[in-house]
């Protein structure tokens, strides 16, 4: 795969210098690098149906959720389906750190969020109650219902540089032109060439000079 002359480090968990990213030129994703969706994820599994009391966070290795969790598929359907449409009324928690960041970038440009979620609606709740007191008018959300059709809002947008923890579309906005900042999970352990972070606090140091 060509990557229209990006370079890379040959290191996959560091750059050798820190990487500063302009805050104007900058959006996130939202499941697993702002809200901590896997946790309610379990938690529910063991609340609703009693399951899963075994399983941890680190044990979720792949986006097919089926193929690292023992639990029944219908089960896992039904708590992704209810998380996707009501994630403002589930106790879903932000990461650590994640507020505080958002909140002071916001005070420097508008925050743009961009999900392969199917609506924009119920997130867009969620990140507006947990960002309060930011403006909603300082909050975009686009739901684009496939993670490969980011590229094309990021390029509209301008956006030069994408928090993401999905691997693989990290390696799709590679190719056309847009550095992706790998938010590090259990399920994104594969090698790759890409900057990452492993908290927020991480970013937060990518984003302002203190």
């Amino acid at each position: 795969m060509k990557f229209s002359g990006m370079k890379y480090p040959a290191r996959h968990s560091s750059t050798p210098k820190p990487l500063r990213i302009p805050v104007d030129q900058v959006a996130f994703d939202i499941d697993g690098v702002v809200a901590d969706i896997m946790t309610t994820f379990l938690d529910l599994a063991r609340e609703r149906y009693d399951r899963g009391h075994h399983l941890r966070y680190e044990h979720i290795t792949t986006f097919r959720l089926e193929d690292c969790l023992d639990l029944e598929p219908w089960i896992i359907a039904e708590l992704i389906r209810d998380l996707i449409d009501r994630p403002h009324e589930l106790p879903i928690e932000p990461l650590p750190h994640a507020i505080p960041v958002l909140k002071r970038l916001a005070a420097e440009a508008p925050l743009l969020f961009i999900t392969a979620r199917d609506r924009a609606g119920p997130i867009r709740a969620w990140l507006t109650r947990t960002l309060a007191p930011v403006s909603p008018e300082a909050l975009r959300v686009v739901a684009t219902g496939d993670p490969d059709a980011k590229i094309h809002y990021l390029q509209d947008h301008g956006v030069r540089y994408f928090v993401e923890d999905r691997l693989e579309t990290c390696w799709h906005l590679a190719a056309h032109g847009i550095t992706p900042v790998l938010f590090v999970q259990p399920w994104n352990r594969s090698p790759h060439p890409f900057p990452e972070v492993q908290c927020w606090k991480d970013l937060g140091a990518m984003l302002f000079e203190d």
